[in-house]
């Protein structure tokens, strides 16, 4: 365990500051580049330095087409980009600010199509290759799921392995494995592990979410920990759940329209208000689900989770729904809440609320009106 205080991350998105941009969105007819990209990320280097956040997921989206199989005139801009990518990260190196990516939810190494899983291990490259002509050291990861089940969880485990060992060396040496919240718990990827070594994220929601096997909480926690290469600080994801009542609009159909004008009508969800027999929609309230990530970090849960994993080192990305907005609300919560906790990510009274946008007093005043 370092002395170094622990980091608070978020990804991609800045919404503490409008108008600064993640990433070159331009459609291939307009030429984007990835050095366009590399423009709009030293900008939100400089404004992470402004509001003391030290820890950054970038777009999996920097380097726009760059793997497209249709659209060779983008393939080579990374290579293109090599003095560009350099001071960048040169930058981040000198600012100590830990950066990743996290690949699409389309990057499959489990796939049972040999092409996506190729196209897929291509995708995982050129990332690693950023970050390596960045000069990011081994904290620079590669996050990813293990994919699919495919109708057969054993297999697809297995064909996970495969396609990992298929990658080459500069994507093996970056890639982590997250357990995910539908399709594969904290014990398929401890599984995955044991027989490749590949290092893994812990996903505080996800594995509450998926958890058949009734892994414990702080063991599991210190396995994934443990996976991590020595030397490396590990890091883990960490959100809230929504708790909204939420509010879907639904077209009615002929069959509900017959029910309504029955004299017993059919049951069904609750609606928000009285539904005619000539309403063409509802709206129909119903519960949270909860995969769904909130706006903003508990930090009640976040302390209780902190103080189970007290004496374990690692850093927090945090994926709430409003990024920066909630790393900012959390650091000045933990300050008043939980000093404790806050202490452990070098925090103190008072820290957090400088240049926080979401001071406790504009809530409150938000709330009286």
């Amino acid at each position: 365990m370092t002395d170094k205080p622990l980091r608070l991350g978020f990804p991609v998105k800045v919404m503490g500051r409008p108008g600064l941009k993640s990433n070159d969105t331009r459609r291939w007819q307009q030429d984007p580049h990835l050095k366009t990209s590399l423009e709009y990320l030293d900008a939100i280097l400089d404004y992470l330095v402004d509001v003391g956040i030290d820890m950054y997921r970038m777009s999996s989206d920097l380097a726009p087409y760059a793997t497209h199989p249709d659209m060779p005139q983008f393939h080579t801009v990374v290579a293109d980009s090599d003095a560009e990518l350099a001071a960048f990260g040169q930058k981040a190196r000198d600012l100590d600010i830990r950066l990743s990516f996290h690949p699409s939810q389309f990057v499959l190494l489990n796939s049972p199509d040999p092409a996506l899983t190729a196209k897929s291990i291509w995708d995982l490259a050129s990332q690693a290759e950023m970050l390596d002509r960045m000069g990011m050291g081994p904290e620079g990861v590669l996050v990813t799921h293990v994919g699919g089940v495919y109708d057969d969880r054993d297999a697809s485990r297995a064909r996970w392995i495969k396609g990992y060992e298929q990658c080459p060396e500069p994507v093996r040496r970056r890639l982590v494995l997250e357990n995910d919240d539908i399709r594969f718990s904290a014990a398929d990827v401890l599984w995955i592990h044991e027989r490749c070594g590949v290092p893994l994220i812990f996903d505080y929601q996800h594995f509450w979410c998926l958890n058949p096997e009734g892994l414990a909480l702080r063991p599991t926690l210190e396995r994934f920990v443990g996976s991590w290469p020595k030397g490396v600080r590990p890091k883990i994801h960490f959100s809230s759940p929504r708790t909204e009542l939420r509010e879907i609009k639904r077209r009615i159909t002929d069959k509900e329209r017959a029910s309504l004008q029955s004299a017993t009508p059919a049951k069904g969800p609750l609606t928000k208000a009285v539904v005619k027999p000539t309403s063409r929609f509802k709206t129909v309230l119903l519960p949270p689900i909860w995969t769904g990530h909130a706006d903003f970090t508990n930090p009640f849960e976040f302390a209780t989770f902190m103080r189970t994993a007290e004496g374990l080192d690692f850093d927090v990305m945090l994926e709430a729904k409003t990024k920066d907005l909630s790393l900012l609300k959390l650091r000045g919560d933990l300050a008043r809440y939980a000093p404790d906790v806050a202490a452990r990510f070098g925090l103190q009274a008072g820290d957090g609320l400088a240049g926080d946008v979401l001071a406790d007093d504009d809530i409150g005043a938000a709330d009286e009106e």
